[in-house]
């Protein structure tokens, strides 16, 4: 599938997910923008309202491995040994490029803080829960989700568990 269709696709089942759980919700336009900070300026909301969602590989042994979708405040970064720790793994990275795009549909610059792939895990860190209110690329850099904090939580349930660290 080209990137172009799984995007239309991840944007497609994100608004029809938001639709069927009566989610409180509004779309933003903007130029295309995939850096959190500068998407944050562009959307006209403070950066720690800024969902940012990173795919990690945490390898739980020299021949296994898990993909989760990290979710932290924009002005925060991932706490990698926070979540090898949670896992109990042995070391966690950022995954590279392609397998990030291919798990989750998205081009790099516009993952969503959710998934559709039931084994690709969401973890969110609960300093994401502060604002009634955050902001995330709709699976696309020129279009955005301002989405009601609680209805984030039901409808994505993510695990939440202390990932961010200070930049």
């Amino acid at each position: 599938m080209s990137s172009a269709l799984a995007t239309a696709d991840s944007r497609t089942r994100l608004l029809d997910l938001l639709a069927r759980g009566g989610a409180r919700y509004r779309l933003l336009n903007h130029a295309p923008q995939g850096r959190t900070d500068l998407a944050s300026a562009l959307r006209g909301h403070r950066l720690d309202q800024a969902a940012k969602s990173l795919v990690i590989r945490v390898a739980l042994s020299s021949k296994r491995r898990r993909y989760v979708i990290a979710v932290v405040p924009g002005d925060r970064r991932v706490d990698l040994p926070a979540l090898t720790a949670l896992y109990a793994g042995r070391e966690a990275s950022f995954a590279a490029r392609e397998v990030a795009e291919q798990l989750t549909g998205c081009v790099s610059g516009c993952i969503m803080p959710l998934s559709f792939d039931p084994e690709l895990e969401v973890v969110a860190d609960p300093a994401l829960f502060a604002h009634e209110e955050i902001f995330f690329n709709a699976g696309r850099l020129d279009e955005s989700v301002a989405l009601r904090t609680a209805c984030y939580r039901t409808l994505v349930a993510p695990r939440v568990a202390a990932i961010a660290s200070a930049p």
